[in-house]
């Protein structure tokens, strides 16, 4: 699999993570993530440096003081609308698989370059053809950056209660 895109959806202005099968018939599994995970992932496809290590940067950083590096990110299920991934990491201590969310995976991954895979039960049941477009579509990281703090200006702490 490779990190399509990082785009917002236009009709719920929500970020989606494009996750595209290098080989096969090209399908793509749509996964909706939150700003603040887009804005992480956008920041290193881009390569934008941060005055401060992001927690991303910080896990990183951990891992190789650990001596561990992340062998692969599996997005492995979907389960009551939520997705599932694991990275698979190589420690002095053997591999040690960790379950996290897919957008914290694939958010080390490209920092890590490591490899990223979708179980094929989920592609078979979740992965979509998508139509090709123009790239002119392609939301910006500095676009993603300026909705994020929009986000965070507009945003209330009644917004998170159940």
């Amino acid at each position: 699999m490779r990190l399509s895109a990082v785009r917002v959806d236009l009709q719920s202005n929500t970020p989606v993570l494009l996750l595209t099968e290098t080989a096969g018939s090209g399908r793509t599994l749509p996964i909706f993530i939150g700003a603040p995970e887009a804005t992480a992932i956008a920041f290193a496809v881009q390569g934008v440096a941060t005055p401060r290590p992001m927690t991303h940067d910080l896990l990183r950083d951990m891992l190789q003081a650990l001596g561990a590096h992340l062998e692969r990110v599996i997005i492995t299920e979907l389960r009551s609308a939520t997705y599932y991934a694991e990275l698979h990491l190589a420690s002095p201590r053997g591999t040690v698989e960790v379950s996290c969310r897919p957008s914290d995976a694939v958010a080390l991954a490209v920092r890590t370059g490591s490899p990223l895979f979708v179980s094929d039960d989920l592609m078979e049941t979740e992965g979509v053809v998508l139509p090709v477009e123009d790239d002119d579509d392609e939301v910006s990281s500095d676009e993603l950056v300026g909705r994020f703090r929009q986000f965070l200006d507009e945003v209330r702490p009644e917004d998170f209660s159940s």
